[in-house]
């Protein structure tokens, strides 16, 4: 994530602010520049931008920044759009009878837009389903007790569904100790099942499929079996080994999104190092350290990314145990994971020239996988 500041004041701002704590200028993303701008009235229900790449551009809030205060982007005043394009993804919102609802939709709506900032950093900006039914992306944000039905958060080609009790900190932690699991954020819901949906779109019917199977096992096995089986008999023996969570190990679907989900952690967050000009000089020469993040962006190799993960999580799990958190990045890297991790990469990278909007899946690999040799056993084992 990049730093933003007002352009009114220059006074700091973030990605979810909807007013200049300083000045008080109204705020709103703007999604062709990625940038937080601010804006003036200018009559009418429009907003003149104070940006000086748009200067005096206007624009009109989504609906559901004007109505519900869930949103805070932004849309060309001569779009015919009411919804701006983060909330043209959605399906279905929750029931706002309660005020419950409504705060833990604005919640959700918080962690998908930081998910769509991401995807547009590496030029996977997906369409939604009205634009493109068959290969476009939805959400159903759906809530217990409506239908007979518990809901499920998961991935259906291309329509995402998340039970809306993720987005209370107390469900999502009694669930997170239930399912003994070293993690679980909103955020991270939303990273690991849009890697679902870049599976379908970016590894499946192409070539990089054999370097997948050779990496995190062969997809076809059964997949209602696989969960099951996960659930009654646990993670694999010795999981940490290969994989980066205990449900990775259930079947190669999940484990792919939970790299997936991992690859989109560490760009996010190197990025707002990044964008802080953070660097990490200790009085030892044996501790991690490191001059200056690089984007991973505009690295050919992952490396360096890699290493600057690494220093990075280091010093943030040493922050939050100083003040008795728990630890910021619970996971273990092994060399398999770290293998996955650049075969992720590699994907991205040769699809980033060409963007999901124009993707026509190539007839070899842009990169070539990683090699058979380097490849780890199957994941879909009993555990």
């Amino acid at each position: 994530m990049k730093t933003f500041h007002c352009n009114k004041c220059s006074q700091q701002v973030f990605f979810e602010n909807t007013h200049c704590s300083n000045c008080n200028s109204m705020l709103g993303f703007e999604p062709t520049l990625r940038t937080i701008n601010s804006y003036e009235p200018a009559g009418d229900g429009l907003w003149s931008s104070l940006n000086s790449k748009d200067a005096g551009k206007l624009y009109k809030q989504c609906s559901n920044y004007v109505q519900y205060n869930v949103c805070n982007w932004m849309i060309p005043a001569d779009d015919p759009h009411e919804l701006c394009q983060s909330c043209q993804f959605n399906d279905v919102i929750p029931e706002l009878s309660t005020e419950k609802n409504l705060v833990l939709w604005s919640r959700l709506e918080t962690a998908k837009r930081r998910l769509l900032f991401s995807l547009a950093a590496l030029n996977l900006t997906p369409d939604s389903k009205d634009d493109q039914p068959e290969t476009g992306l939805a959400f159903n944000f759906l809530e217990d007790g409506v239908t007979d039905e518990c809901v499920m958060t998961g991935h259906d080609n291309g329509l995402i569904t998340l039970n809306i009790a993720e987005a209370d900190p107390a469900e999502r932690e009694r669930t997170r100790e239930q399912m003994h699991e070293r993690y679980r954020t909103l955020l991270g819901h939303f990273r690991h099942e849009s890697g679902h949906y870049y599976f379908d779109r970016l590894v499946a019917d192409t070539p990089w499929i054999d370097g997948f199977r050779a990496l995190y096992g062969d997809e076809r096995a059964d997949y209602g079996e696989a969960l099951q089986r996960h659930y009654s008999a646990g993670p694999v023996a010795n999981w940490e080994e290969r994989f980066v969570s205990s449900y990775a190990s259930s079947h190669p679907w999940e484990d792919w999104a939970e790299t997936w989900a991992h690859y989109l952690h560490m760009l996010d967050t190197l990025e707002t190092a990044h964008a802080c000009g953070l660097s990490l000089k200790p009085a030892r020469p044996d501790e991690p350290s490191m001059e200056g993040v690089t984007l991973p962006a505009r690295l050919d190799t992952f490396d360096d990314t890699i290493a600057d993960w690494f220093a990075l999580t280091y010093v943030l799990n040493s922050l939050n145990r100083s003040i008795g958190m728990p630890d910021s990045y619970p996971f273990k890297l092994s060399t398999p994971v770290l293998e996955k991790l650049t075969f992720v990469h590699k994907v991205v990278a040769s699809y980033k020239q060409t963007g999901i909007k124009n993707l026509v899946k190539p007839a070899a690999p842009a990169a070539a996988p990683l090699p058979a040799s380097d490849a780890v056993a199957p994941p879909v084992q009993t555990g």
